[in-house]
């Protein structure tokens, strides 16, 4: 089953979603309700579209694994809660969860506490219940391929054997058609573990590359979820393929 949904027909003004609620979800206000709106122009042209987004940091639960390289996903959404006044203080569907908005798009943060290799137990059900389309899915989570501290968006992709990831795609029914926001930690030196590498801490360099490059990621997710993959972002990865590059 297609977890996923198509976004329904969008008429101007706006419209909630009418839906069972759970105990948990009868507890929050309905300035918390995921709405939809029409597509409006913004300043400069640019488009603002109002479909709720759905983003999920990858990461293991407890505090044995904070600040580990395999956590930098749930870092990522730590910094976008608090950037945005977004209080994470709900378990649905396995995940840690806040509803808020970015200027005025709805937004659902989520923090899947069932392992990372577990993690679409989470991603699958909270996209229907919220009925959040593939588009508007943002996964956030580490990337070995790219060097420590660079980032990369990107409108849809592979699992590039990340569990997390390919757990994730399992439960949208295969689907890659979903935005990715990757934060490298580089590869493992020599022979290490590649296990024991993710697992580890970053040394006090590595973490202070990784703390920057949260700083500008948490603008990047601001500027993807109110512009689309626009220019800006564009230029952004432009920025983020040579920011360690010297002449």
């Amino acid at each position: 089953m297609l977890y996923a949904v198509s976004s329904p027909k969008i008429c101007s003004g706006s419209i909630t979603y009418t839906r069972i609620r759970t105990p948990i979800q009868r507890r929050l206000t309905s300035s918390t309700r995921l709405k939809v709106s029409a597509t409006s122009a913004e300043p400069k042209g640019v488009k603002t579209e109002y479909t709720p987004w759905l983003i999920v940091g990858l990461g293991n639960p407890g505090n044995k694994y904070h600040g580990t390289r395999h956590n930098v996903g749930f870092e990522m959404v730590d910094r976008l809660s608090q950037a945005e006044g977004i209080v994470m203080n709900t378990i649905q569907s396995k995940a840690l969860i806040g509803i808020g908005s970015i200027g005025e798009v709805p937004v659902l943060l989520a923090k899947p506490q069932s392992y990372m290799n577990f993690s679409g137990e989470s991603v699958g059900p909270l996209a229907a219940y919220y009925q959040v389309p593939l588009r508007h899915i943002l996964l956030v989570y580490d990337e070995m391929s790219l060097p420590n501290g660079v980032l990369r968006v990107q409108p849809k992709g592979g699992h590039g054997h990340h569990n997390g990831v390919k757990s994730v795609m399992e439960h949208l029914d295969g689907r890659r058609e979903f935005p990715r926001f990757c934060i490298g930690i580089g590869n493992p030196p020599g022979t290490m573990d590649m296990k024991a590498y993710l697992l580890q801490k970053f040394s006090p360099s590595e973490r202070k590359q990784v703390d920057a490059a949260l700083e500008q990621g948490v603008e990047a997710a601001q500027t993807l979820v109110l512009e689309g993959f626009s220019s800006r972002i564009n230029r952004f990865n432009l920025g983020q393929k040579y920011k360690y590059h010297t002449v």
